[in-house]
């Protein structure tokens, strides 16, 4: 039994470095698109969706692409700058890590289909290898979401663990 212990322990500090590697990814990646004006205000998000367009978006999603979010591109670039750091502060700080890690998945499918096509006369294998740059994160993210990474390491463990002391 204590084995059994140790490892569900083992186990939930994993998914929680995890968790907390991501959500620092995740912060990462937001820090230049919140903090800075190129990515929202000056071009910058319609510059990787014109080069997605250019260089792999999937046959489908280019007619959203060029109808849809370039000529939305500022509000939409606004949600993405906001939400990774949404998704990484929540992540960081263990806090509402399903409705962050659904959001996340989301997010990284539109990505891989916005970003990762390998090309009409690509092999099977290729979908997956173009793809890895976001099916990581999106696995990661199903991961938080089934599972219960929150437990340990988070605010919502830090909280349980005053109550229990006071």
């Amino acid at each position: 039994m204590s084995n059994a212990i140790d490892g569900n322990g083992r186990n939930k500090k994993a998914m929680a470095f995890l968790r907390i590697g991501v959500g620092i990814l995740f912060l990462i990646f937001a820090e230049y698109k919140v903090f800075g004006a190129q990515f929202i205000w000056h071009g910058g998000f319609q510059f990787w969706i014109n080069r997605f367009l250019n260089e792999g978006a999937y046959p489908f999603m280019a007619p959203i692409l060029r109808g849809f979010v370039l000529p939305h591109g500022t509000g939409i670039a606004f949600l993405v700058a906001y939400g990774e750091f949404a998704i990484g502060l929540s992540l960081l700080l263990g806090i509402q890590v399903r409705a962050a890690s659904a959001c996340g998945i989301l997010f990284m499918l539109t990505l891989l289909l916005s970003s990762d096509y390998p090309g009409a006369d690509a092999a099977f294998w290729q979908y997956f290898g173009a793809s890895l740059s976001h099916s990581v994160f999106a696995m990661c993210f199903a991961a938080f979401l089934v599972g219960r990474a929150d437990e340990v390491w988070s605010v919502k463990a830090w909280r349980e663990n005053s109550r229990k002391t006071a």
